[in-house]
């Protein structure tokens, strides 16, 4: 499915529901936009939020003709404890068939990842990444660096604190934004500046998403009023790959 996710280009949802895991979840877009896909009577989403697998899905991207990045489980966490490994390997399957893709996937679930690829090989044309939206997450950076994979990236999105120091080593592609919506909480610019060095530092991609809710300035207004310029510039690179 076409997507407004700027850093992708379609989502493929072979799961959708998810559990909160940690303060990132609080304000959690996909929970909410299942209430209202169910609330329309989507079939798919029947269940809201609770976690279920889709077989009907599991070959959609092999459909899809134009090369794209897609992100996988937009609206839920691949590695859900809920999510048997059984049905992560078809997922794995229809990837493998999919060459003329890239699928990028996104955890909080990043000693599950690594548990899952312990025994099996993560294909080329996937880019795996871990979730850190606060200083006390970033032992899952150091999961994802033990996992071998062409990339490995960072959402630190939404942003809920400065990160400080981080070792970025073998970390090909850094995403930041801030949160949105009624409930959302305010980023700083300073923790945004520091992440953006730091990346330059390890030569890591560097895609700042946007602002969200509260802007550069700690107004709250509109996320398209606060924008996603930074220092006055669009910062979105993508990985070398």
């Amino acid at each position: 499915m076409k997507t407004k996710i700027e850093w992708t280009d379609q989502t493929w949802n072979p799961v959708t529901g998810c559990d909160r895991m940690s303060e990132g979840c609080a304000n959690c877009y996909a929970a909410m936009m299942s209430r209202r896909l169910q609330s329309m009577g989507l079939e798919k989403y029947k269940n809201g939020f609770s976690v279920a697998l889709h077989e009907e899905s599991l070959e959609e991207p092999l459909h899809w003709k134009s090369p794209s990045n897609i992100f996988v489980c937009s609206m839920s966490d691949l590695f859900n404890e809920k999510v048997p490994f059984a049905f992560v390997d078809k997922v794995f399957n229809t990837i493998r068939n999919a060459e003329n893709h890239r699928f990028q996937i996104l955890t909080k679930r990043a000693e599950r990842m690594e548990r899952y690829f312990v025994t099996r090989k993560v294909p080329d044309n996937v880019w795996i990444g871990v979730t850190v939206e606060s200083a006390a997450r970033k032992e899952r950076i150091d999961v994802l660096r033990r996992i071998k994979a062409r990339v490995r990236f960072l959402s630190c999105e939404p942003l809920l604190s400065d990160l400080g120091r981080l070792n970025l080593k073998d970390i090909h592609w850094v995403i930041v934004g801030g949160e949105s919506g009624p409930k959302a909480r305010p980023m700083q610019k300073a923790w945004v500046e520091s992440i953006q060095k730091q990346a330059a530092r390890y030569k890591s991609a560097f895609f700042f998403k946007q602002w969200g809710a509260w802007g550069f300035d700690g107004v709250k207004r509109s996320k398209a009023a606060n924008g996603k310029l930074l220092n006055g510039k669009i910062c979105q690179a993508m990985p070398d790959v």
